[in-house]
C-alpha cells in the first residue's frame, strides 16, 4: 500500500485550493480579528463543512482591490504564501 506522501499529486493548471482562515491570515500578515472585520465588511467567503469558512484567493484579492484602489494603483504586490515550519 502506498504511503500518504506518495499519493500527492499536482493540481491541474489553473486550479487553486480554497484557503482556510489561518492560511489567509498568514497570506496577508494580519490577525484573526482583522479577517473577521473584513468578513463583516463583505469580503467573499465560501461556506464549508460545519461552521468553517474557506476563501477563494482570487475573489478576496479582487475584493481587496475594490476596497483600496490605491493598493493597485501604487503597484503594490500581493504577499506571498509562506510555508509553515513544524
Amino acid at each position: 500500500m502506498p504511503k500518504k506522501t506518495e499519493r500527492l499529486t499536482a493540481l491541474p493548471a489553473g486550479l487553486l485550493p480554497l484557503l482556510s482562515q489561518p492560511q489567509l491570515e498568514t497570506y496577508y500578515g494580519v490577525s484573526d480579528w482583522q479577517i473577521t472585520k473584513w468578513i463583516r465588511q463583505g469580503m467573499p467567503v465560501r461556506p464549508f463543512a460545519g461552521r468553517q469558512k474557506r476563501f477563494d484567493l482570487a475573489e478576496v484579492d479582487a475584493w481587496m482591490a475594490e476596497q483600496d484602489p490605491e493598493f493597485v494603483d501604487a503597484g503594490a504586490t500581493t504577499p506571498q504564501l509562506v510555508a509553515a515550519s513544524a
